[in-house]
């Protein structure tokens, strides 16, 4: 859709569609970040060795490889809106079987079950946006889904918290209450995520199904009609019916085969290749182990709690100023500034873990570095990623390309998930964090050289660029 004016949109209406698909990234954060505050917990109750410790936190990452696996072909097949109630749906079971598990086994299958809906929801939800939004807002809209994955961080971690400092002094008269928050209080904070699964659940119900979706399956009276609330404008509602119609004209619907296109298999390799990259630059090691990796620095297991807390605030205060800067810097930009500030605190960290004891170095160095990491993190790659993945490949195959590009990023993901205890191990801290710099160099020089400035440009205009037909 080129979308030449934008006067008469319908922003509060555009927002709330948003809003409502990116409630689906607090889940992301959320089933993601409120592992860390039980891993502890959970090792020792259930007498986890290392590489099994890896694997409670990497299983749910497993799930997420299988979900963006399916989430392309269910979102191109039954429409990104019933695929959203379905990993709302699986939210809400993971949450309720975690509490209830009486076992490892169990408690593997539920967060499995947990990873599928976290692998859906990061596929469609930022297709949704991009698909509803105009393309000059297009940038700050689907950076919402980041932003909505770090207010779930952040939730998790103040959930787990409060629950853990609770313990230490609450009595609770019911005795399910005090199995769930104080005698295995990792029960508490992996249940807790039924609140936001439900929330999620009866939201989607008050939105339509994308336009687009709508069109590419032919039913272009619906599409007006929603578009009609978007542009407040029939004819120009028909417009962009129209366009849409035009862009994917000649094109098959969706085949896999497709992928393989010239331009558009150049497209799936790049976005592969910085989702999985972006995975081995630490990011996710700091979110999952941060409490484990503040212990290992000599912090009490309240403080180095706390801590989690301070980093999950730093991460979503951050991609606020993203949000309201993606449209403005261009993402690029915020890719050049934000990694090299990641090099140098990644740097930094290591350093402190080889040289603390010899340099006099205090827990409030580690901190502020790690907080500056967080920083440089959110304002770039994490508000990015999903920004470019959503918007960088053609109507017909988006759902499965971003389910490559998306298999990509959990398989890293898994993989830190399951290897970090091991490196922490093995590397040492000081090593582990000197690897993650390393590893910030080709995604640089990836997006330098490979990767088109897409801020400001239409989704067609993004398709032409990689296929050729508008040169």
């Amino acid at each position: 859709m080129t979308q030449t004016q934008t006067s008469g949109t319908n922003t509060g209406y555009i927002i709330f569609l948003s809003v409502v698909a990116a409630i689906g990234g607090i889940l992301f954060g959320y089933d993601t970040a409120v592992i860390s505050g039980t891993i502890s917990s959970v090792t020792s109750q259930f007498a986890l060795d290392t590489m099994q410790q890896g694997w409670y936190v990497g299983c749910a990452l497993i799930g997420s490889i299988f979900g963006v696996i399916v989430a392309g072909s269910m979102s191109d097949g039954i429409g990104r809106k019933k695929t959203m109630l379905i990993a709302a749906t699986l939210f809400s079971f993971c949450a309720i079987g975690c509490a209830a598990s009486s076992s490892f086994v169990q408690l593997v299958g539920f967060r499995i079950t947990g990873g599928i809906g976290i692998g859906i929801v990061s596929i469609v939800a930022p297709i949704y946006i991009s698909e509803v939004a105009t393309a000059d807002k297009r940038g700050t809209l689907v950076s919402l889904y980041q932003l909505a994955v770090t207010i779930g961080f952040l939730a998790a971690y103040l959930v787990n918290f409060w629950i853990q400092d609770a313990a230490q002094s609450t009595t609770y008269g019911s005795a399910t209450l005090h199995h769930l928050l104080k005698d295995e209080m990792w029960r508490g904070m992996l249940g807790s995520m039924i609140v936001p699964a439900l929330i999620y659940l009866v939201v989607i119900f008050f939105i339509p199904e994308s336009p687009r979706w709508q069109i590419i399956k032919g039913r272009g009276a619906q599409a007006t009609a929603t578009l009609m609330k978007i542009y407040l404008s029939g004819d120009y509602a028909a417009q962009q019916v129209e366009e849409t119609r035009r862009s994917i004209a000649g094109e098959t619907k969706g085949a896999w085969k497709d992928l393989l296109k010239p331009g558009i298999l150049k497209a799936v390799i790049i976005g592969s290749a910085i989702a999985i990259l972006g995975q081995f630059m630490g990011v996710n090691a700091v979110l999952y182990y941060g409490p484990s990796i503040f212990e290992q620095a000599g912090l009490s297991s309240g403080d180095s709690m706390f801590s989690q807390v301070l980093v999950g605030a730093v991460n979503m205060l951050t991609t606020v100023i993203a949000v309201f800067i993606i449209d403005k810097v261009g993402r690029k930009q915020l890719v050049y500034w934000g990694v090299s500030g990641m090099i140098l605190s990644l740097v930094m960290i290591g350093l402190y873990f080889a040289f603390s004891n010899a340099w006099g170095l205090g827990n409030g160095f580690l901190l502020a570095f790690f907080l500056f990491y967080v920083f440089c993190c959110a304002i770039s790659i994490s508000a990015v990623v999903f920004v470019l993945l959503s918007e960088m490949y053609p109507n017909s195959v988006r759902g499965r390309a971003m389910s490559v590009a998306g298999l990509a990023l959990w398989i890293g993901t898994y993989l830190i998930g399951q290897l970090t205890p091991w490196l922490l191990e093995n590397l040492t801290p000081s090593g582990t964090f000197f690897l993650f710099a390393a590893m910030c160099i080709p995604y640089i020089l990836i997006m330098w050289k490979a990767v088109p400035e897409t801020t400001g440009k239409t989704l067609e205009e993004i398709e032409e660029y990689w296929t050729g037909s508008g040169k």
